[in-house]
């Protein structure tokens, strides 16, 4: 299906089957004769009008691609949150240890080698955990957009 219009009337649409041709614009124009005779055409059509002055008129598609990449892309987005949530929270609890050692470092009371030691192997949990949980972070405030965009995904056409 092929639409034209007039640039002197661009509310009347002209529909015909087929592709834009010199055809299609010959029937436009048979049908454009008809309302002309009938007195529907809210124009006055110069004399010598040809089917070379219809205008195609080009359906606007709305870019269903583009709303499936951003839907794909949301389901990465919070899929990534999922992953680095179950990070933080595997990390959590040994990091937290590893803190509380910390204060150690911060006191008069002495401290044998082997507490440093296992305090610098536990910095490696410590460093480990806050940078997922800075990633986790940065993700979720992501994913908060992500999740609108699917909540309007899946909204049914009458809400």
């Amino acid at each position: 299906m092929v639409q034209y219009s007039l640039a002197q009337s661009p509310e009347v649409i002209l529909t015909v089957s087929g592709k834009d041709s010199a055809k299609a614009r010959e029937k436009a124009m048979d049908q454009l004769m008809e309302l002309m005779d009938a007195g529907k055409l809210p124009t006055n059509l110069a004399e010598g009008f040809s089917p070379s002055q219809l205008i195609e008129v080009k359906e606007l598609e709305t870019d269903v691609a583009s709303d499936e990449d951003a839907v794909t892309q949301a389901v990465q987005v919070l899929s990534n949150l999922a992953t680095l949530k179950l990070k933080v929270q595997d990390s959590r609890a040994e990091a937290l240890k590893v803190r509380a050692q910390v204060d150690i470092l911060f006191s008069d009371k002495s401290v044998s080698e082997e507490e440093i030691s296992q305090l610098k192997d536990g910095f490696k949990v410590l460093k480990t955990f806050a940078q997922v949980n800075l990633r986790y972070q940065e993700a979720r405030s992501k994913a908060e957009q992500a999740r609108t965009v699917l909540d309007q995904a899946l909204k049914s056409p009458e809400e």
